[in-house]
């Protein structure tokens, strides 16, 4: 397939945005470089290109200010290239601006580009290359900073000093240009090496997705080889059985059986040889379409895996930007762009990376005057860093700023009331560096364009935590900061802890299992009504998964418990399984989105022999843990080695489009201690009784959007709901409207006009018991 396949659906436009992001990228990369003193004949060609490009495709579709600024780009590049003018940075300034413009003409949901804006950049550019008119000069010296064009609006007016800092640019020299010549045969190998294709990102999830189920099938190939050795076996043994036969009543059968014997003897020779070549070929098969069937998931997989350079194109410019807007002098360079990084992750890593940046730039580093007052080159140092290690993918932002100071931090902590002076005093530098991450937590009295507010660290943290990964804080005192984000190779396959709860088999990450223990009876209490355990010095609450799941009733014939401990502070649990059964990688299948969220369930998987397992969500089963906390609806263990679920209030469901009904029967019910849930139609409480589970429903019949009769002909026909008892509740009371509740599959039928409150209650226990059971 080639590459423009999948772009064919577009429409002119379409693609003329699509170049327009591709190149204008491209030109940006290019421009830093000359600004970085990196420049040569070849990046100028390549700027050339860019715009010459970006000015046909804009002619082409009719975009005649893309056609304007894209050719005034393409003139100031042609002119260096002939030497008539000397790139300096302020052209590169002008030419950014430029690029952002272009960016604008191209996106429809931008804000439109102005004919002021156009002369702008027009004189800007004009005033740039007058007042550097000059020859090119091979030994040009760095660059220093220019002021700003006059239509460049900064990021943020930091502050006075940062706007003097930055305005009082000394003349700037012109930019070095090497004369090396491009060779056009190994540019052209270069091109071939690194050809590119556009791939839609479902078509590779597809790919992935039949080459797990293809790996899965091929290694149903060896059980099917080891059943047919136990057919090779039994024939043997038939064999054998002939030959004891044949020797035991060979004397005794007339020439004719015997020659019928030895016949079907010699047959069965036939068929074992025959057997066994055919078993020696089978096995070759098996074993080699395995190897191509794991060779393909592996390269399915490595399709969605993209360089972590793909991510970073656009931080260069956001650094120079903001560096320079607040008066400081950054250098910044990134490490291991050719470190492979699974493309749901890298799309995720955009805006974690750019708070990180903005954090190291604003937070981080000092002004140059602050830095030589401490002995420092002015220009400092901001990396970004991608590698792989143990298994996991670590991106590192590091500065060499003064770092943290930890006593202002320890005071900012207790100034924002998140600790005590005691407990503070008390915290450890990495404890307090945790600190920083919290919602709303910022060491900044004042609130800027760039900081302040305290979102952008807890951005940070959210997503890493979204994909299973932490963030790591590492301080030193005038040498600088780290933040090191330990993240998932990829999000396709996980590594995983498979247990067995109510027979069926469930995988918990590993990258948020803390522990994995086998409790004896005995080292479970029961504090304030609720199972606990010990756990590294402190109590932990013990929860059954078999409730979380609503997976049926635990194994009772286990004399200890099996328990996956997961969470952290404060909410650390213990989720009691049946039995642990190992630890597989397994290849993450979305569930269909036709079933919208599973509470507690992230998604999918196929073990190697094909079975299904479900994938845990372990921060939802936290949040639901919470919730029936709260509820006073978390099942209690006992120590009894019969290990059962007891205590639990029965859950009901009560529909009725009266408030005052409604109102009535909910608080009779939650009097005699039954846990009630409301809903105002059939339709809410479809809904209601679909996303969690209730012992009992008790409904109205004549209500809108759904009627009572068809919520419960809709709860009797799904089979995961049928077995709910189901009672109306009606003010019709004829024979002939119970007999159409009761077909409709109703378990009881209680007219409102023989209501009161006993009748109702006891109509309740008839179906489901006492409250608690």
């Amino acid at each position: 397939m080639s590459g423009d396949d999948d772009l064919s659906h577009l429409s002119l436009l379409e693609l003329y945005r699509e170049e327009t992001r591709t190149q204008t990228q491209a030109l940006s990369e290019r421009l830093l470089a000359l600004e970085s003193g990196e420049p040569d004949s070849v990046a100028l060609e390549a700027c050339m290109r860019a715009a010459h490009s970006l000015k046909g495709a804009a002619r082409i579709v009719g975009v005649p200010l893309g056609v304007d600024i894209a050719g005034r780009m393409e003139e100031c590049f042609v002119a260096a290239q002939a030497g008539t003018i000397a790139l300096t940075a302020t052209h590169v300034d002008v030419l950014l601006a430029g690029v952002d413009l272009l960016v604008r003409v191209a996106d429809p949901e931008a804000a439109p580009v102005s004919s002021t804006e156009i002369e702008a950049f027009a004189l800007a550019l004009t005033g740039a290359d007058g007042a550097h008119a000059m020859p090119v000069s091979a030994s040009a010296p760095a660059f220093a900073p220019p002021p700003a064009p006059p239509f460049v609006v900064p990021l943020r007016e930091h502050d006075g000093a940062a706007n003097e800092s930055v305005g009082a640019g000394a003349a700037v020299p012109p930019l070095a240009v090497s004369a090396a010549v491009p060779d056009p045969v190994q540019a052209g190998r270069a091109a071939g090496a690194g050809a590119m294709r556009r791939v839609r990102a479902d078509t590779l999830n597809r790919l992935l997705s039949l080459s797990g189920e293809s790996l899965v099938e091929s290694r149903w190939l060896k059980p099917f080889a080891e059943s047919m050795l136990r057919v090779k076996r039994a024939q043997r043994d038939a064999a054998r059985s002939l030959d004891l036969l044949y020797e035991q009543f060979a004397d005794d059968l007339d020439a004719g059986v015997l020659a019928s014997v030895n016949e079907v003897r010699h047959m069965l020779n036939d068929l074992q040889r025959s057997l066994a070549e055919r078993m020696d070929e089978f096995d070759r098969f098996e074993r080699r379409s395995t190897h191509i069937a794991e060779q393909l998931y592996d390269e399915a997989l490595q399709c969605r895996m993209r360089p972590f350079g793909d991510a970073t194109r656009a931080y260069p410019r956001i650094v120079r930007d903001l560096a320079r807007s607040l008066g400081k002098q950054v250098r910044f360079s990134i490490v291991g762009e050719g470190t492979q990084v699974d493309r749901d992750i890298l799309d995720l890593l955009d805006a974690p990376l750019g708070h990180l940046l903005r954090n190291a730039i604003d937070h981080g580093v000092e002004s140059p005057d602050a830095r030589r007052a401490r002995g420092k080159a002015a220009e400092a140092s901001v990396t970004l860093e991608a590698r792989h290690s143990a298994g996991s993918l670590l991106v590192s932002v590091i500065d060499d700023g003064p770092g943290v100071d930890m006593d202002a931090l320890r005071a900012a902590v207790v100034r924002q009331r998140l600790t005590d002076d005691e407990t503070a005093a008390r915290l450890s530098d990495p404890e307090l560096l945790e600190f920083l991450l919290l919602p709303g937590f910022s060491m900044r009295d004042a609130v800027t364009d760039v900081s302040g507010r305290g979102v952008g660290l807890d951005a940070v943290q959210e997503m890493v935590r979204g994909v299973r990964g932490a963030v790591r804080i590492f301080n030193e005192p005038g040498a600088g900061m780290r933040f090191v984000l330990q993240l998932p190779l990829t999000l396709s396959v996980i590594r995983s802890l498979l247990v067995e709860v109510g027979g069926e088999p469930y995988a918990f990450p590993l990258a948020h299992v803390r522990r994995t223990l086998e409790l004896a009876h005995d080292d479970i209490d029961v504090l304030e009504g609720q199972p606990h355990f010990p756990f590294d010095g402190r109590r932990a609450g013990l929860v059954a998964a078999h409730q979380l799941l609503d997976a049926g009733e635990p194994d009772v014939a286990r004399t200890s418990t099996a328990v996956v401990v997961v969470g952290g502070e404060p909410e650390l649990y213990g989720v009691a399984v049946d039995r642990f059964l190992g630890e597989r990688m397994l290849v993450v299948q979305p569930l269909d989105s036709r079933l919208h969220k599973i509470q507690n369930i992230a998604a999918g998987a196929l073990l190697e022999n094909g079975d299904p397992v479900l994938i845990v969500d372990v921060e939802d089963l936290i949040r639901s843990v919470d919730k029936l906390v709260r509820g006073g609806q978390l099942a209690r263990l006992t120590r009894d080695p019969q290990l059962a679920l007891v205590d639990r209030r029965r859950r009901v469901l009560v529909v009725d489009d009266s408030l005052t009904v409604r109102e009535l029967e909910r608080k009779l019910l939650e009097k005699r201690g039954y846990d009630v849930t409301v809903a105002v139609d059939g339709m809410e409480g479809w809904n209601a009784v679909r996303s969690d589970a209730f012992d009992l429903v008790v409904t109205d019949v004549d209500m809108p959007r759904m009627d009572g009769i068809e919520l419960v002909t809709l709860i009797k026909n799904d089979p995961m709901l049928k077995r709910v008892p189901v009672m109306i509740v009606s003010y019709k009371d004829r024979d002939e409207d119970r007999r159409r509740g009761l077909d409709a599959g109703a378990d009881y039928y209680l007219a409102k006009s023989s209501f009161h409150d006993e009748a109702l209650l006891d109509a309740v226990h008839d179906l489901i018991g006492d409250a608690r059971g």
